[in-house]
């Protein structure tokens, strides 16, 4: 009997077990510095989602495909920052380009030329002509939610259940509800992901299912000229990889402009990584907003909201204050050029395809040697390994995928040589640029791994 069988099998936490102490034995480097950092970065770590078991991995350098960690281990990094990653490490492009804007200054809290250019760019790739910098995904959300707001003079938004939007107020409501919080899958209760969260605030944001029109319209039909806007992932992450069904996207925007509801895509992980234009591109329907960053930063902390002319001229005409003395830094306007002209090109996706269907068909060929129910969801550079035979659909869907077995891949991958997201059922890879064959070798190696311990549990 497998784990997927009967849950966490006595042999599935067994391997676990074996594969944590050959983790820790692997990087005493690493346990130092935890220890160390505990006494002045809380937890011990930069960011809370750093904070993993066993340990953190605390990191030395990058080149190329490759990382290396403080103990001297190199990866080949499938992680890639969590999306940022697409050029890889230290990309000669991206390099030149940094190196030559330090020597001419970094900040000035004044525009530079690079920012035209880029703007430009996303212009031509998402079909949006007025756009504005920020500095993260969760100040473009923001910015989005706001605009929305300003413009439809409403205060309510409409959410997805399970989508990750950064860590605002508005949006940070029911990411990743306990089973037992999220009421019935028809009309899911709106709920605080964290503390410091106020109820006034949860109570302004309307949630619904991911893939479900008619959750949409009963919403809408039930708060009649309340509700601003919706913000989504058009291809939902953070749940491993859900793609939109048929026809969701472009019948979601119908929806809600015939009830005067602004729809704003969350493309911080998809841009450039699902392709040129992200899945804006790919699918066609473009929103009033669109929120970018990680990718288009080349390595560097960058973001972007596009929007229409009418919705984005709230900002031109100052009724809304887009600020940031950051926003459109001459240091990150210059990796973005350098991103968006040299690196993300023609050339580079038809590489990143080729890695794509490599990975994708060898880890499906694994799967089928080993029977097991498993299945491969990819876009783009982004890709996961659903534990389980059914598709995924929405979040509640994804509830049900084994926790265990997300976390053995991690492991095994990590101690194989991969470096990937911790959390791994979450979220799992990201190919580079700079990737290469021998990196995806490497990467279903260690899935043949997992799959014999599976299968053999």
């Amino acid at each position: 009997m497998t784990a997927t069988d009967a849950g966490p099998a006595a042999g599935l936490a067994a391997f676990i077990a074996k594969e944590s102490a050959r983790f820790l034995a692997r990087q005493p480097r690493s346990r130092e510095l935890v220890e160390r950092s505990r006494s002045v970065l809380a937890g011990g770590a930069t960011s809370s989602w750093q904070i993993a078991e066993p340990q953190a991995v605390w990191i030395s350098h990058g080149a190329g495909s490759r990382i290396f960690d403080v103990d001297g281990t190199e990866y080949s990094d499938f992680h890639g920052g969590y999306g940022v990653g697409l050029a890889g490490h230290a990309h000669p492009a991206i390099v030149a380009a940094v190196r030559d804007r330090v020597g001419r200054g970094t900040h000035f809290a004044q525009p530079t030329e690079d920012a035209v250019v880029v703007a430009d760019e996303l212009a031509r790739r998402w079909g949006l002509p007025l756009w504005r910098f920020a500095n993260s995904g969760t100040e473009a959300t923001m910015d989005a939610v706001h605009l929305m707001r300003a413009a439809t003079g409403r205060d309510r938004i409409l959410k997805v259940e399970g989508c990750y939007h950064g860590h605002h107020d508005s949006v940070q409501v029911s990411v990743m509800p306990d089973p037992d919080e999220m009421g019935p899958a028809e009309a899911p209760r709106s709920v605080a992901s964290q503390a410091g969260i106020p109820a006034a605030v949860v109570g302004l944001v309307d949630v619904v299912p991911f893939n479900d029109l008619a959750a949409v319209e009963r919403v809408l039909a039930a708060r009649p000229g309340e509700i601003a806007g919706m913000i989504l992932e058009p291809l939902m992450m953070n749940a491993g990889v859900i793609h939109p069904e048929p026809g969701y996207l472009a019948g979601l925007r119908t929806l809600l402009h015939a009830h005067g509801v602004l729809l704003a895509f969350d493309e911080v992980k998809t841009g450039l990584t699902v392709g040129p234009g992200g899945v804006t591109g790919l699918s066609g329907v473009t929103p009033d907003l669109v929120c970018l960053a990680k990718a288009i930063g080349g390595g560097i902390s960058t973001a972007a909201l596009g929007g229409t002319a009418e919705v984005m001229g709230l900002i031109a005409d100052g009724t809304y204050e887009q600020v940031g003395t950051f926003n459109g830094n001459p240091l990150a306007m210059a990796a973005a050029r350098a991103m968006l002209t040299d690196v993300a090109t023609d050339a580079a996706y038809a590489h990143l395809e080729h890695l794509r269907h490599r990975l994708a068909t060898g880890i499906e060929e694994v799967i089928a040697a080993h029977d097991l129910p498993w299945h491969v969801v990819t876009a783009g550079a982004k890709g996961c390994i659903a534990f389980r035979a059914d598709p995924i659909r929405d979040y509640r869907d994804f509830l049900e995928v084994d926790d265990d077995l997300g976390h053995a891949h991690w492991l095994v991958q990590h101690n194989g040589g991969v470096f990937l997201p911790p959390w791994g059922k979450i979220e799992q890879w990201l190919i580079s640029v700079q990737h290469t064959d021998e990196d995806v070798d490497r990467f279903l190696a260690n899935v043949e791994t997992l799959a014999d311990a599976v299968a053999g549990a």
